[in-house]
């Protein structure tokens, strides 16, 4: 089914939200994703990263079907399918939310949702990346990094995480980016007792089971995830080492 673009949203050059109203994306749960028909060019999987009376899909320019997604305004249209998959459990107590780039994305509406004291890591290569900045400070206790140093701590998520966990405890690590990052967020918290989740990335087709393009050790990211926990991480060999391109060969990350 066709949906009409309500809202738009540019963060920058490379990333704009999205904003729609599909009834059953309302009644998402934090993580989960949808599938996203781009007419005459592809479907992809995304993100909600707002589920409410609107909801939103943030979109970063990487290939040919979101870089049609960027071009889109309001009034264009766009197919929805879901929403799909496992989303984040909501633990309680004192969270520290890990994210990266574009990984803020599936995590905003857990962190709007979350009802325990929350401290969130905002990283990016540089200032201008950062997204969602000043709607995170009213709603969290936020810490930013840059890789470059141009905003907050100069260095990456996890030299942040490491300082911050050093001089406080956390009760659950909540973590979307880069897979190089999360795998460093899941060590840090294997080295220090930890619990966490993580939402996972692969190369979907189907989005509900059947292709097993998705699939990361016999878990298929779109149906079994693409949130897992730390325990089911644990089994992942390939975690942070390998995924699958959309021919189905295995490439390193």
């Amino acid at each position: 089914m066709l949906y009409k673009i309500e809202k738009v949203i540019i963060h920058d050059s490379h990333h704009k939200t999205l904003f729609f109203s599909c009834e059953k994306c309302r009644l998402a749960e934090p993580g989960q994703f949808a599938m996203i028909w781009i007419p005459s060019i592809d479907e992809i999987p995304m993100s909600l990263s707002h589920i409410g009376e609107m909801q939103a899909i943030t979109v970063k320019k990487v290939g040919e079907a979101t870089h049609a997604l960027y071009e889109m305004e309001e009034g264009d249209r766009i197919g929805i399918r879901g929403p799909y998959g496992k989303g984040f459990a909501e633990k309680g107590g004192k969270a520290l939310f890990v994210a990266g780039g574009i990984g803020i994305a599936p995590l905003l509406p857990l962190i709007k949702k979350y009802k325990g004291e929350k401290h969130v890591i905002l990283a990016a290569r540089t200032k201008s990346m950062l997204l969602f900045e000043n709607e995170l400070a009213k709603i969290a206790r936020l810490h930013i990094a840059t890789d470059d140093g141009s905003h907050g701590f100069k260095g990456f998520a996890t030299d942040l995480m490491k300082k911050l966990i050093d001089e406080q405890e956390f009760d659950i690590v909540y973590t979307c980016g880069p897979e190089i990052m999360m795998k460093k967020v899941f060590d840090i918290c294997k080295k220090n007792g930890m619990d966490m989740q993580a939402s996972l990335e692969r190369y979907m087709k189907c989005g509900i089971g059947i292709c097993d393009s998705c699939s990361i050790n016999g878990y298929r990211v779109c149906k079994d995830g693409p949130v897992f926990d730390f325990a089911t991480i644990s089994k992942m060999p390939d975690f942070g080492k390998w995924k699958r391109n959309e021919a189905g060969k295995k490439i390193t990350i």
